[in-house]
């Protein structure tokens, strides 16, 4: 199956139309973001990715913390010119280790970041390197210099944002090209759209990359109750799978997958297909080659100007699906 290669932003960089989220690969310090993981599924479903052209990996050194990132190691070991991988800094890590949950963009931890992630990728340069939150106490112009000379040094191809306001993508990419930005992105969370991200950045010319394209797995039909969710699951704590909320989205879903049978496909295909016609990469995240199989084969979805207004009159644009994050998380993004 080819997967067609895209342009990502306007410096240079060509990716599959569709990408591999991986942090759902390995356990988060003492719990799990998705359930647990089975390390080998998910290195076969890396390499099963790779057979099927879909090479372009996010990680986080967030994620385990750098646990993650050296999974993927394992998983590129000897064929790492065949992937393009993309990581994030910014979650400040401390010399144990361990995530202090504060958000750091000053230029020196954006050096001692990065040469910690290239040591846990077990590689001499990232393809596409991301801020994974603004630091509000330090101007993104210091944190993008810093980037930018990464790129200069040959240590970075090309750097991206995420979860970032059109005013800071503006000022960020006066100081270095932004190549991408990726947030949260889906037919439950438009966001980015509603605040004209979308639109500044067709602009300037930066690509946009979707993370959690299946609503945190609610587009893909599997949860009807919360008690599909296993018990340490963080997703528990989002407003979107709480109370009044949590009724309504599953309803909301049970349209999706009524349209997405008459297509003879699965809802989470069909979510997939939506974002992949309007020229944006989603990146789902799975662990097993099943699933991987089915989101890719969403790459050959053809969806008609009827098919798109079908499904956005099912989620208008400014439907409260709730927040995507608890309080906390919702007051680190810019």
């Amino acid at each position: 199956m080819e997967i067609k290669q895209i342009a990502l932003g306007s410096q240079g960089l060509v990716v599959p139309d569709i990408g591999l989220g991986c942090m759902g690969m390995t356990g988060f310090e003492e719990g799990h973001m998705y359930g647990p993981a089975d390390e080998q599924e998910a290195i076969a479903t890396i390499h099963r990715s790779l057979e099927l052209g879909g090479n372009f990996l996010d990680t986080a050194d967030l994620y385990g913390p750098l646990k993650n990132e050296q999974l993927i190691a394992r998983a590129i070991a000897g064929k790492r010119k065949d992937f393009i991988i993309a990581t994030k800094f910014g979650w400040e890590i401390n010399d144990e280790n361990k995530v202090t949950w504060a958000i750091n963009g000053k230029k020196a931890y954006v050096k001692k970041a990065l040469e910690r992630s290239l040591k846990n990728l077990n590689t001499d340069y990232i393809d596409l390197y991301y801020m994974h939150r603004l630091d509000k106490n330090t101007p993104i112009e210091e944190t993008v210099e810093a980037m930018g000379e990464l790129v200069r040094e040959g240590k970075v191809g090309y750097i991206g944002l995420s979860e970032v306001s059109s005013e800071t993508v503006r000022r960020a990419h006066a100081v270095h090209p932004v190549t991408a930005v990726q947030s949260e992105y889906s037919l439950f969370e438009r966001t980015v759209e509603e605040r004209g991200v979308l639109n500044t950045l067709k602009e300037l010319g930066i690509g946009f990359v979707a993370y959690s394209p299946l609503g945190r797995g609610f587009l893909s039909g599997q949860i009807k109750t919360l008690d599909d969710l296993p018990e340490n699951d963080f997703r528990r704590a989002m407003p979107r799978f709480q109370g009044g909320h949590f009724d309504k989205n599953i309803e909301l879903v049970k349209a999706i997958e009524a349209m997405a049978a008459e297509k003879q496909i699965t809802s989470s295909q069909l979510a997939l297909a939506w974002i992949m016609a309007k020229g944006i990469v989603p990146i789902p995240g799975t662990k097993r080659r099943k699933y991987l199989e089915q989101n890719i084969a969403a790459t050959k979805i053809q969806l008609s100007e009827a098919d798109l207004a079908q499904l956005e009159s099912i989620v208008p644009l400014g439907t409260d699906t709730g927040a995507p994050y608890d309080e906390f998380g919702m007051g680190l993004n810019d």
